[in-house]
Formats: structure tokens, C-alpha cells, sequence
């Protein structure tokens, strides 16, 4: 066999397969197949925020499957290899759909379908025939006329001992299915032009690496940087007020891209408006922008919805945030007997020192906050639950956010606010979030102290009563009392003298005889009851070991009258609460007395303060910070976060957005119709056959064709 005749055979092995190949490509099926893959691709990145940091995703989904969504790309779906290839794909099997269908659409077109017989027109379903005494010639040439007239384009074909009178009229409409599938591939194209593919072509074949460190972004190495001729990117730069930024940066899946910037953007003042929910209802940034090439400067404002598009770039306002606002606060020790004050000074987006054992790293500043605070009863007991039980319920209410939802909502500003973390030296950091202001919830003024372990759980709130100043120093006044083992002793001394007045005058006149003594006993067996009462609150006292115990407040209490008989755990709870408030109030008095300050006046109000405070004092085993900071003053600078983006292929989609709405405009609204009009010679003149045909069957056909019946058959 010649060599000839080998790879002849070869070329017809390979062409079966390439044909094949090219009909599943080209098939409706594998193209439908890819967009249903698009789709749920899409309900991915819709439902799961994209792009978040991935310390985020880690809280969210744990270690193991955050693994698994990662390998999965689904925090960048859009941006994702797979994704990326199924686009390909797509606008392969599309593109193979047009070259195959387009040219047999074109030349149906342009086709009059002149090849018909007339024994074919009689199995049509719409047909009609008639005589006329018109003569063969004339009587095509009247048909052409008055299809003409109706809309349709007429020829005039000669056949053997016949004339056909062929006519079309919306042809067009297959031009919906190629401009649609046209469509379908330009906006295809569109979006992979404007990919991060460039970007990771930059990453895989220049050395271009995301930069994971901190630091001056001027001194950022070159391999971390992509230079002006980049493409396409979309990227974002956050420029505080009276700063400028000539860099935008691209977040990466395992750091940052530095994308440099043809021009630099000041941002000379930044406005915003809210509505009373304290939602933004306007922010807009002016801003002063200076050409590097050709040192031109010139003022925009910059809107949402309003960007400012300059040398192919748009820079979009996107969002806005604290641009390193300065903050004067006062600190008071939450733990131990000391209640000494102290100033400290801090800086939204930067970290301050707390002693050795702490950092304190400044998350952000809010000037006013609207908030919901509508009135929840906080400490009610549900029939049947343990005292325990009902005071972790009352507790989450009692810490519940100030802003939770509610039927009756009561929508107020509350105040500035700060938010910051307080990191220990082996990591691990709590978030808190303190009101500058007292505000008004359920008729008592209180400071709200949030807290949270995890950026994904909503914070509670402490809630310290204010005093008669208005302030939190006899609250911080009190709970450093609390944990005074002397103060301590000398309330219940006072509190026993105070309930058994008769027992003390009798120690004072040394009477004698079994009641004076009788009394004395008593006494102090009361002075002890309030004494241990208050180590009992104060977590002095660990009656069973358990951490609760140990920590004091109303769950170390609630695990003491466990041990009391179901029976009598009411009537014990209620003489232990008495004895409880009214140690409380000396212990008050006893704290004041050692500042060098007057007895407070035992009224109504100072009644529901040490209320108050003796919830707060529990609440505040749970705070879990060794001091509570309060905003004193503020100097506010706010920040706009713009979105800078490079888009070559926008004007791509919108073109191939103009081709769907004149391909499914075509499909949808205009018919494709045939007409064809058989013409022989009889001895009276002339007989015609009219056979009328189109793709899609509807009324609107139904009645054409019977004005067509009508009118057509009429002699001249």
C-alpha cells in the first residue's frame, strides 16, 4: 500500500471524530448544559458573599469545609477557573452553532422557495383555489400587484404549463436567532475581557505575587505591583479627608495586588446624609485629581451612581469609613478593688498599648447611631423554671442588642460610638463596642457596653446605670467596693445593725439575760448571712468549684439555692435577695464614707440605681475585659472608599446587549410567512391555487390568511 493511500485512511479515521466532536460542541444540548452550569454558578456567588476576607469564611464554615469551598473557588466564583472555562466553552459551542446554522438561515432567506409542485400546495392546511377570466400572464401579474400592496416581496417564476406567483414577507425573523446566539458569544467575550484572567496571566508568566504583609505602600517591592498597562482590573483605594492615594488595591485570594494609577485623587471633602433610620441616603466625595503625564488638575464631585470616567478609568463611589479618627477616653478597671481612673488616647485603624498583657486595636467610629429601642421586659420568670434558668433567659434579653427588631419599633439616635478589640498577648481578642452617651432603654438611663467573641455573633450589651451626674463613677465606685474583702465586712456589719436595731442598742447598754444574748446571736448570724452573700456575688466564694460559682453574680447565687429543697427554694431566694439589696446599699454607703463623700438619700430613685447596678454588677461577670473604656471626646476624619475599574469589554456587553434585544425583538415579533400562488390555463381564463404557510401558527395568521382569501381571487 502506498504512503499516499496510509494517511488517506488516517484522515478518514481522524474526520469521524472531529465531526462528532464538533456536533456535541455545536448541539443545543451541551450549550444548554453550560448555561444551566452558569446558572447555579451564579446562585453560588449570589447566596455566598464573594470576595470577603478569608478569616471571615473560616468563622463561617469551620476549618474543614472552608478547605473544601476553597479548592471549589466558591469565595471568587466569577473569577474561578471552572467558571472561567465553562464561559469558554459557552462561547466555543455558540460560535460553532452560528457557522453551522447562520449560512443555511442567510440563503433560506434569500430564498423564494420556487422548487414547490402543485400537488404539494393541496396538502397544505391554509389554501384556497378560484377561476378567474383573466388570462394566464395577466392574472400572475395582478397576484404579484396585490401581494405587493399586503406587504410581501412577489416573483413571477414560469413553469411548465404554469406560472408560480411565489411571495415572503418577514423573512427577517431568523435574524433573532442569529443576533441572539451573536449575543450570547459578545457578552460572552465581554465578561472574559474583563476577567481577572490578565491578571493571572501576570501572576503565572511575570512574577507578579500578591503581597500578604503590611507596611508604607510606596516601599511595596515591584513584584507585588501591576503597572499602568494593565487591561483590565477593578480595584478600590479608601482615601481619608485632606489625603490623596495614586494606587488602588486588588484583593487576592492570599493577599494584595498594588495597582498603580495614571492619575492621583485627593479627596478634599467628603458629604454625607442620612435618613432618620441612619441609613446613608447621600454621600458624595469632592475630589481634585492631577494627570501625571501632563501635570493638569482638575475638580469633580463623585457620586453613587455618578463616576468620574478619565483615561479609560471610572472611579465609582462605592462606599465610605473612618479615616483614622482621633479619640480621648477614660478607662476604669473592671476587675479588683481598684477604681482609679486613667486617660488614654487612640486612633481609628491603629493599635494602642494596654499594659503588657493587652493591645487595644481601634476598629472603627460611628458619630451617631439610630438604634431600635423598643422596651423588652428583661428579668420576667416563666411558671415552672429554675431561677437559673429564668436569669440566663432574663440575661440574653439584659444583654440582648439595643437595636434588635421588634413589633414596636422606637428608632432613636443614640450617640457616638467606638468599636475595638482588646487582644491579649497569647492572640485572642474579644470586640467591644461603647456608647459616648446614656440612653433611655426600658425607663432606666444606662451606658451600653457591647461585646462580642466573633465577628459573626451580634453583640450584647451591658447596660451600666448612669448616677445622678450622669456619669458611671458610683457604679465603678460600687463594683470596686464589691471586691474590697474589708468593705465587704463592714457593710454586713452595718446591714445586721440596720435589720436588728433592738439586738445592737441592747450590745450597747451591756444588757443582760437570755434575750439581749438571744438577740446578739442573732445578729450576727445575720451579719454573716450578709457577708457571705456578697463574697457570694462578688465570686469570692466557690461553693462547688464550678467556674459560674466561681465568678459570682446571680449564676453563682442561683447554683447555691440549688441545693435548697424545691419546696423552699422560693422563700429562701426571696430572703437571700433581700439580704442581698440591703448589703448592697450599705456596701454603697460604706464606699462612699471611705472617698470622703455624704450618705446618698435612700429614695426612690437611688432605689432603682442600686437596682440597677446590682444587675449590671452581675452582667458584668460576662464582659470578659479587664477595663471598660469610655469615649470622652472626638476629632471625627472620615474616609471615601472609591472603586477604580478598567472595563475594556463594557462596551462589548453592551453591544452584545443591543444583538438580545434585536434577537429576541426578531424571534418574538416578527412572523416569518410563504405564499405561493399556482397559475394554469383553463378554457375560461385562468385557474389559480393560493397555498399559504409559516413557522408559527397563530390568530394573527388565521386572519391574514382570510383577508388574503378575500381579496386575492378578485378580478380586475
Amino acid at each position: 500500500m502506498s504512503t499516499t493511500s496510509t494517511a488517506g485512511i488516517k484522515m478518514k479515521t481522524r474526520r469521524p471524530a472531529v465531526d462528532a466532536t464538533v456536533e456535541l460542541l455545536s448541539s443545543m444540548r451541551f450549550a444548554i448544559s453550560l448555561l444551566t452550569m452558569i446558572a447555579i454558578a451564579s446562585v453560588i456567588g449570589t447566596v455566598m458573599k464573594q470576595n470577603e476576607p478569608m478569616s471571615n469564611y473560616v468563622n463561617q464554615f469551620g476549618p474543614f469545609w472552608f478547605e473544601v469551598f476553597n479548592k471549589a473557588g466558591l469565595y471568587a466564583v466569577y473569577s474561578a477557573w471552572w467558571f472561567l472555562g465553562i464561559m469558554g466553552f459557552l462561547v466555543i459551542s455558540t460560535s460553532l452553532c452560528i457557522i453551522r446554522n447562520a449560512p443555511k438561515m442567510m440563503k433560506d432567506m434569500r430564498s423564494w422557495r420556487e422548487n414547490v409542485r402543485e400537488q404539494s400546495l393541496l396538502n397544505f392546511h391554509h389554501k384556497n383555489d378560484w377561476t378567474s377570466p383573466l388570462p394566464r400572464a395577466a392574472l400572475a401579474q395582478q397576484m404579484a400587484q396585490r401581494l405587493g400592496h399586503a406587504g410581501y416581496k412577489a416573483k413571477i417564476v414560469e413553469k411548465e404549463h404554469a406560472t408560480l406567483v411565489t411571495a415572503k414577507r418577514g423573512a427577517g425573523a431568523k435574524f433573532g436567532y442569529i443576533f441572539a446566539h451573536t449575543a450570547i458569544v459578545v457578552i460572552c467575550i465581554g465578561g472574559l475581557l474583563d476577567s481577572d484572567m490578565p491578571i493571572r496571566f501576570q501572576e503565572w508568566f511575570m512574577g507578579k505575587t500578591p503581597f500578604a504583609g503590611s507596611g508604607v505602600i510606596a516601599e511595596i517591592p515591584a513584584q507585588h505591583r501591576l503597572g499602568l498597562g494593565n487591561p483590565t482590573y477593578r480595584a478600590n483605594t479608601a482615601i481619608p479627608e485632606g489625603q490623596a492615594s495614586n494606587t488602588a488595591i486588588i484583593p487576592r485570594a492570599d493577599g494584595v495586588l498594588i495597582q498603580d494609577l495614571p492619575f492621583t485623587i485627593q479627596l478634599k471633602k467628603f458629604n454625607i446624609d442620612f435618613y432618620s433610620t441612619g441609613m446613608p441616603k447621600l454621600f458624595a466625595s469632592e475630589v481634585e485629581v492631577r494627570d501625571h503625564e501632563t501635570g493638569k488638575t482638575f475638580s469633580s464631585v463623585i457620586e453613587v451612581n455618578k463616576p468620574l470616567v478619565y483615561k479609560g478609568l471610572a472611579v465609582y463611589q462605592s462606599s465610605f469609613e473612618d479615616g483614622g479618627t482621633k479619640l480621648k477616653l477614660k478607662g476604669y478597671p473592671m476587675t479588683g478593688a481598684d477604681r482609679a481612673s486613667f486617660d488614654l488616647a487612640g486612633e481609628v485603624n491603629s493599635a494602642t498599648p494596654l499594659g503588657k498583657e493587652y493591645t487595644i486595636e481601634w476598629s472603627g467610629f460611628r458619630p451617631f447611631n439610630v438604634e431600635n429601642m423598643a422596651t423588652q421586659d428583661a428579668r420576667s420568670v416563666a411558671q415552672g423554671e429554675k431561677l437559673e434558668q429564668s436569669f440566663a433567659r432574663g440575661l440574653d434579653k439584659q444583654l440582648g442588642s439595643a437595636a434588635k427588631n421588634a413589633n414596636n419599633k422606637d428608632l432613636k439616635n443614640v450617640g457616638p460610638s467606638v468599636q475595638y478589640k482588646l487582644r491579649d498577648k497569647t492572640g485572642q481578642a474579644r470586640e467591644f463596642q461603647n456608647y459616648m452617651q446614656p440612653v433611655t432603654v426600658d425607663g432606666a438611663t444606662v451606658f451600653l457596653a457591647g461585646v462580642r467573641a466573633s465577628p459573626a455573633d451580634p453583640f450584647s450589651y451591658l447596660r451600666i446605670p448612669a448616677d445622678d451626674e450622669h456619669t458611671v463613677k458610683e457604679w465603678m465606685r460600687l463594683r470596686a467596693a464589691l471586691h474590697d474583702p474589708a468593705l465587704r465586712a463592714t457593710a454586713a456589719e452595718r446591714y445586721a445593725r440596720r435589720a436588728m436595731p433592738a439586738a445592737a442598742k441592747a450590745d450597747g447598754a451591756k444588757a443582760d439575760g437570755a434575750a439581749g444574748a438571744g438577740g446578739s446571736a442573732l445578729r450576727d448570724q445575720l451579719a454573716q448571712s450578709s457577708a457571705r452573700s456578697l463574697n457570694m456575688f462578688a465570686g469570692a466564694e466557690a461553693d462547688d468549684g464550678k467556674d459560674g460559682a466561681a465568678r459570682g453574680g446571680f449564676v453563682a447565687i442561683s447554683r447555691f439555692l440549688e441545693k435548697v429543697p424545691a419546696a423552699e427554694q422560693e422563700k429562701a431566694a426571696d430572703i437571700f435577695m433581700k439580704i442581698l439589696n440591703g448589703s448592697m446599699w450599705e456596701l454603697w454607703q460604706a464606699a462612699r464614707e471611705k472617698d470622703g463623700l455624704a450618705p446618698v438619700e435612700g429614695n426612690e430613685q437611688h432605689g432603682r440605681f442600686l437596682q440597677l447596678a446590682t444587675n449590671a454588677l452581675s452582667d458584668a461577670t460576662f464582659y470578659g475585659a479587664p477595663v471598660y473604656l469610655q469615649l470622652d471626646e472626638f476629632n471625627e476624619v472620615k474616609a471615601s472608599v472609591f472603586q477604580v475599574t478598567k472595563s475594556p469589554g463594557k462596551n462589548v456587553v453592551y453591544l452584545g446587549c443591543l444583538f438580545l434585544v434585536l434577537g429576541v425583538f426578531s424571534m418574538f415579533y416578527i412572523r416569518e410567512r410563504r405564499l405561493w400562488v399556482w397559475i394554469k390555463d383553463t378554457e375560461q381564463g385562468a385557474h389559480a391555487l393560493m397555498a399559504m404557510s409559516t413557522q408559527r401558527k397563530t390568530l394573527d395568521f388565521d386572519k391574514e390568511f382570510a383577508d388574503l382569501k378575500e381579496k386575492l381571487p378578485q378580478s380586475a
